[in-house]
């Protein structure tokens, strides 16, 4: 009776916290879709106008800004990660790994808020200096979250190579490769499926940040045509007006939440069907 109570007791948890996700996106989209049937679901995706006081809500430059904050952010954080993770995996001694690694994974400790005040202070006037505009930009923020991003996908890709059977290494030497021949043409194909999850995993992680982006975006309401140019993204929309929006503003920005909502969704299920490929 006992083993049977804990069997239910933790079944229960377990649902409980499927049940939160669920009732979430309920809340969510109950919310948010009557004010997008209200104006059209295209008109609302598609319009460039956000006017709230005058009945105006287009979200498509706040999409815009988070597709390419986030894409910029994605090729730093994969460059850097992955070249990372390959150091790690193949040519680092193992005294050192014991070191870098749990340094690197602290960086996911760091509260976005200090990032954000790093970037203001730091990031933001050398911009200004060097490339010229407000300093305030997509460029400031992908920087800044293509480090946030960092411990994911150097996590999951040393994971990838550490999966790679030791066999497909050992052949590859053994027929006289190099070692840099071996992680290129080896180690990369054989972790391809978990390096690209880290990829779709750290750009779920860049496209729902909030605070940081708030700091250093700019949040302009415009259609950004350069990198060096003022942005705001669906977070950082809901984060500045939710505090005193009401009526149809307050559901528009639940509308926003849902276009959000969906598109980590469509992140996060991509990103599981590659790691069931992997396996």
């Amino acid at each position: 009776m006992r083993e049977k109570l804990i069997e239910k007791g933790l079944l229960l948890v377990a649902f409980s916290a499927v049940a939160m996700i669920f009732l979430i996106a309920a809340f969510i989209f109950r919310e948010g879709m009557p004010l997008m049937l209200k104006v059209g679901i295209t008109n609302f995706i598609a319009s460039t106008r956000w006017q709230p006081g005058q009945g105006k809500f287009g979200i498509l430059p706040m999409i815009v800004g988070s597709l390419e904050v986030t894409i910029l952010a994605i090729v730093i954080g994969a460059v850097l990660g992955l070249s990372c993770a390959m150091f790690l995996a193949e040519f680092a001694p193992r005294w050192s790994v014991r070191i870098l690694k749990p340094m690197i994974e602290l960086l996911a400790g760091i509260p976005s808020v200090v990032y954000g005040f790093i970037g203001v202070v730091v990031l933001v006037p050398w911009i200004r200096t060097v490339f010229g505009g407000p300093g305030f930009s997509v460029l400031a923020a992908s920087i800044i979250l293509g480090i946030m991003i960092l411990p994911t996908v150097i996590a999951i890709s040393l994971d990838a190579f550490n999966a790679v059977p030791p066999s497909y290494k050992e052949g590859s030497l053994a027929l006289g490769a190099t070692r840099w021949q071996t992680l290129s043409r080896v180690m990369i194909p054989g972790a391809r499926s978990g390096i690209i999850a880290a990829f779709i995993l750290g750009m779920g992680r860049a496209v729902g940040e909030t605070m940081a982006v708030i700091m250093v975006a700019g949040n302009a309401l415009t259609l950004p045509v350069s990198v060096l140019q003022p942005v705001r993204t669906l977070t950082s929309n809901i984060a500045l007006e939710m505090g005193y929006a009401a009526g149809d503003h307050q559901a528009a920005l639940f509308a926003t939440g849902v276009v959000l909502f969906v598109i980590i969704v469509i992140l996060n299920t991509a990103a599981l069907l590659i790691t069931r490929r992997r396996r």
